[in-house]
């Protein structure tokens, strides 16, 4: 068990962990739609029932954050951002904090060896694939609209297996590390109870 936790915390103080997506040939309709899918200007808004909903979730986000991003306003811009982006994708925003702090440990500016951008490290291939070349994955909303789009591409072709997404999602299909240590941040970090609106 020691051994165990060992790995888990050197695995948490690592820079970034992602990068190793594989580019893989996308079929014309499928890139069609994931374009189509980052393309979207619209402005982020929170998703809840209520206004109370969305400032209960905020506060309590911003508070397990504070110390990882410390500028407040920032911070909300973030959480805003995170939340949006991750709901447009049909994802739990928790879940996407989760794997922002696995792939970047919440650093914007983070370059894995292999080149992975910003928060949620996303390959420059995507923005060659699906995007323009005028996007700039550090970012914050370019960056999280490309991991969360990418993060869902993956669930539909692994129908709905998340342990299978996310090892795509950071190129080691296959092996439990990575999917862990996302669950694993998910779960003791982000959890919060979810309403759908």
């Amino acid at each position: 068990m020691r051994a165990m936790l060992f790995i888990l915390l050197a695995a948490l103080s690592l820079p970034c962990l992602a990068g190793r997506q594989k580019e893989e040939p996308l079929s014309n309709s499928v890139r069609a739609m994931l374009h189509k899918s980052i393309s979207d200007s619209a402005s982020p808004k929170l998703m809840f029932a209520s206004e109370q909903e969305a400032t209960a979730w905020l506060e309590d986000m911003s508070r397990r954050l504070a110390k990882r991003i410390p500028d407040e306003n920032y911070r909300m811009d973030f959480l805003r951002t995170v939340h949006y982006e991750a709901t447009r994708a049909g994802l739990d925003p928790q879940l996407v904090l989760g794997l922002i702090q696995v792939e970047s440990g919440f650093k914007k500016y983070a370059v894995s060896s292999v080149g992975a951008r910003g928060f949620m490290q996303v390959m420059p291939f995507w923005v060659r694939s699906i995007g323009t070349t005028d996007q700039n994955l550090f970012h914050l909303r370019i960056n999280l609209r490309y991991g969360c789009t990418i993060l869902r591409y993956y669930l539909d072709i692994e129908n709905g297996d998340l342990y299978r997404a996310l090892g795509r999602y950071n190129g080691s299909l296959g092996r439990p590390e990575y999917p862990n240590l996302v669950l694993g941040a998910w779960k003791r970090h982000w959890a919060y109870p979810v309403t759908n609106p």
